[in-house]
C-alpha cells in the first residue's frame, strides 16, 4: 500500500528536503567536509527551522540503517531516493555521512554564516514567493501572455492573495539587501525562474525595486 502524504512526511519528510538540497548539486560530502549542497542546507534550516535538523538526523540514519527492498519501493510503500549521482553499493555511507555532518553541526553548535545562496534549491527555500513570481509570470511565454511586463505584474497583482504579494515585496528587499553586482542579480533571477530579460532600461536590481516600491500603493504603470 502507498505511503500516505501524512505518513510520508512524518518518515521521510526531511529526508525529501536534504534530497532536493542536492537536485543538480555534487554529492561530494566527506567525513571531513560537507559538499556545498549539505552546507546551503543547513545554512537555510539553522535560520528558518532549527528544530528539523534532529529530524533530518534521524531519518537520513534510519534510512541508511534500514533501506527499503525493490519490492517495497515499486509498490510506492517507501520512499524512493532520487538519483543523486553516488553509486548504489555506496548510498548507505553517503546517509551516514550526511547525518553525522547534521550531528555535529548541530552538537557542536556551528552554523554556517548568512550567505548569498550558492544553489539552486537555496535559492527557491529561501525566495519561495519570488519565484513563484517570477516563474509562473515571467517564464519564456511571457510575450506570448502579456503585452508588456507591465501587464504581467498587474495580473500578478489582481490574481494573488495580498497576504502572497506582502510576502514578495519583503523577499525583494532582502534580496536587493544582499548588495550584489548586476550580473548576480541577473543570475539570481535565472535561479528563480525569470527566462526574459527585465524591462529597458532598467537593470534587474533597479526592475525589483521598482516592482517592490509599487505593490502596496494604487496601481501605477510597472514597464
Amino acid at each position: 500500500m502507498p505511503l500516505t502524504p501524512l505518513e510520508h512526511d512524518r518518515r521521510h519528510g526531511e529526508l525529501d528536503q536534504v534530497m532536493r538540497a542536492f537536485v543538480g548539486q555534487d554529492a561530494d560530502d566527506t567525513p571531513e567536509r560537507p559538499s556545498q549542497a549539505l552546507t546551503a542546507y543547513l545554512r537555510h534550516t539553522w535560520h528558518t527551522r532549527p528544530w528539523a535538523l534532529a529530524q533530518a538526523e534521524r531519518q537520513l540514519r534510519e534510512y541508511a540503517d534500514n533501506p527499503p527492498g525493490r519490492l517495497r519501493l515499486r509498490l510506492g510503500e517507501y520512499y524512493a531516493l532520487p538519483d543523486v549521482g553516488v553509486p548504489e553499493d555506496g548510498i548507505r555511507q553517503w546517509l551516514s555521512c550526511l547525518a553525522d555532518h547534521i550531528r555535529h553541526s548541530v552538537e557542536k553548535g556551528e552554523v554556517p554564516p548568512s550567505a548569498t545562496p550558492t544553489t539552486h534549491w537555496e535559492w527557491h527555500a529561501r525566495f519561495p514567493e519570488l519565484g513563484q513570481f517570477l516563474g509562473g509570470w515571467f517564464s519564456q511565454d511571457m510575450p506570448d501572455e502579456f503585452a508588456s511586463h507591465e501587464d504581467a505584474v498587474a495580473d500578478y497583482r489582481a490574481t494573488t492573495d495580498p497576504h502572497l504579494t506582502a510576502r514578495l515585496t519583503g523577499e525583494i528587499h532582502e534580496l536587493l539587501a544582499l548588495d550584489l553586482e548586476e550580473s548576480a542579480y541577473a543570475l539570481a533571477l535565472a535561479e528563480l525562474g525569470m527566462e526574459v530579460d527585465p524591462p529597458a532600461p532598467y537593470t534587474p536590481s533597479a526592475w525589483l525595486d521598482l516592482v517592490a516600491e509599487r505593490r502596496g500603493g494604487p496601481p501605477h504603470p510597472v514597464p
